[in-house]
């Protein structure tokens, strides 16, 4: 036998009478059978709307295994995990690298010019109080000590024979400890900084002529000769150029062969 229950009756009035309220049909049907008839036809599936496991809203089909649009919801990514994945870029700091071929042959004949056969651990002929210690033994300290202990004589010192006013502003540009070692390697970097002041960058790209760079390098060491063929500092505090233009110019032809 066909059995009419109150859910039926409520779907039957609400489609005969789709602007009845709420209220009028509760007063038709009384207050339990219209309770348990609401219930019926809008309780959802169990499990249908149940949170995920990570406390977000679930999907209406999760659990079903669907795909596409009826698939479950991703898992949420927690929003601190999400900061954590992304990486800063690291900025490239300048740093002033080894000498390129370039710049060590320029080095070399800069060397030969200034320091001879010490090298590294030239100090200024005309120092009669010398350091205790060899140049590349001492700490920039101990070179700024040294300095300041024996006033009125020279203190050029190194393969590159830095002066005392140009040794201390490198160090500050470089940002060097003075507890550090005047190793070859400080000497280098040091050097290459007053090689690029002179235009060593713009000579290597053909933006400044060789000439113009060669008297350049001149003007900061005063043993190599300008295009006069003398020393920039020619006669001041006994200054000479230790080597003929014409070898100065064929030795930076051969490093720069393009470039007049």
């Amino acid at each position: 036998m066909f059995k009419v229950t109150a859910a039926m009756i409520t779907w039957l009035v609400f489609t005969l009478f789709p602007t009845i309220s709420i209220a009028e049909l509760a007063s038709l049907l009384g207050g339990s059978a219209f309770q348990n008839a609401s219930r019926s036809l809008l309780q959802p599936n169990e499990g249908a709307l149940a949170p995920d496991e990570n406390g977000g809203a679930g999907s209406l089909f999760a659990g079903k295994g669907g795909l596409g649009l009826f698939a479950p919801h991703p898992k949420r990514v927690p929003r601190e995990i999400e900061q954590a994945s992304y990486q800063q870029p690291q900025l490239q700091l300048q740093t002033y690298s080894a000498p390129t071929t370039s710049a060590a042959r320029i080095l070399h004949l800069i060397s030969l010019a200034e320091a001879g056969s010490k090298g590294y651990d030239a100090v200024q002929h005309g120092a009669t109080r010398r350091p205790s210690r060899v140049p590349t033994q001492m700490t920039i300290a101990d070179i700024y000590q040294w300095i300041d202990n024996t006033p009125g004589q020279p203190h050029a010192i190194g393969r590159y024979q830095f002066i005392p006013a140009t040794l201390k502003r490198l160090v500050r540009e470089l940002g060097l400890n003075t507890q550090e070692t005047f190793s070859p390697n400080v000497q280098d970097r040091l050097a290459q900084v007053l090689l690029a002041e002179a235009g060593f960058h713009d000579v290597s790209r053909g933006k400044m002529g060789r000439r113009t760079f060669m008297n350049n390098l001149a003007k900061i060491w005063a043993g190599l000769p300008n295009s006069s063929g003398k020393s920039h500092y020619h006669d001041y505090a006994g200054n000479r150029a230790t080597m003929t233009w014409a070898r100065f110019d064929a030795e930076m032809r051969q490093i720069f062969p393009s470039n007049t």
